[in-house]
């Protein structure tokens, strides 16, 4: 990957949709790990204002932590970068406290993770709101394209994606280039939404390498006829969350009523 071009023709690529949509700048919510972290300094190399929120919910200190290190180096190479941090814990016990509960745990521990992610959505339309910015996305090519890792209407409610054609390897590659802080690169990636370490791996049962291996395989016309041991394992994994989620990467579908019925 030409990885100074790539950069380049994406904050180009910002920098023109913004002023296009005649709009201020950016808000991006800031996660401690390597998309967001890659994302906020794609924004702030636009020159625009770029407004990066930290919004914890019973986060894990280690990802807070990275976070805030992140940000102050952004404020420090970036006169144009300024932060929040919205403690929303308050506001989802009062959202948990208010639902009724669900007697299958696991259903249920999905089920407000999913909810975490909405409520930080609101957040950043609040402030984009105010400030007339847009919402940068923070999602890659194997989450938003291959197995669908994401809150519909969480953090897959954005604005634009900057970094959604590019998979995660090459997120990676991106970040040694923007030199993110090396607590950043080297942490497991997770999605913060369950108040705990457990990392995408964990939730997802295969490691993003192995996940980009199944989506090239299935690209090129791969079967899971074609594999055996864990690279038909990682293959099934792909296909069963790809198929499942397919609901997530298209757009709303809407009921077209016939032309004689509207008569």
């Amino acid at each position: 990957m030409r990885i100074e071009k790539v950069a380049d023709h994406i904050i180009n690529w910002l920098k023109d949709y913004a002023t296009k949509a005649n709009m201020n700048g950016f808000v991006i919510g800031v996660s401690g790990g390597i998309d967001s972290a890659v994302t906020s300094t794609l924004c702030a190399k636009t020159g625009m204002p770029t407004l990066c929120l930290e919004m914890p919910i019973h986060q894990d200190k280690n990802q807070i932590s990275r976070a805030r290190k992140h940000i102050e180096e952004l404020q420090h190479n970036f006169a144009n970068v300024s932060s929040l941090e919205i403690n929303l814990t308050p506001v989802f016990e009062e959202f948990r406290k208010g639902m009724p509960q669900h007697r299958e745990t696991t259903t249920l521990d999905l089920s407000l993770a999913n909810s975490r992610a909405r409520l930080r959505m609101t957040t950043l339309y609040y402030f984009a709101g105010l400030h007339k910015y847009l919402v940068a996305g923070t999602g890659n090519k194997v989450e938003d394209f291959g197995v669908g890792f994401y809150t519909k209407y969480g953090d897959g409610g954005v604005d634009l994606s900057p970094i959604a054609d590019l998979v995660k390897s090459e997120v990676y590659e991106l970040g040694e280039y923007l030199h993110i802080i090396d607590e950043i690169m080297q942490a497991p990636p997770t999605d913060g939404l369950f108040g705990d370490s457990r990392s995408d791996e964990d939730q997802l049962g295969a490691s993003y390498d192995e996940l980009e291996w199944a989506m090239k395989s299935k690209e090129d016309g791969k079967t899971i006829d074609d594999f055996e041991g864990r690279k038909r394992e990682v293959f099934s994994i792909y296909s069963r969350l790809n198929k499942a989620n397919q609901h997530k990467m298209h757009p709303i579908p809407v009921c077209e009523i016939p032309i004689h019925l509207k008569k």
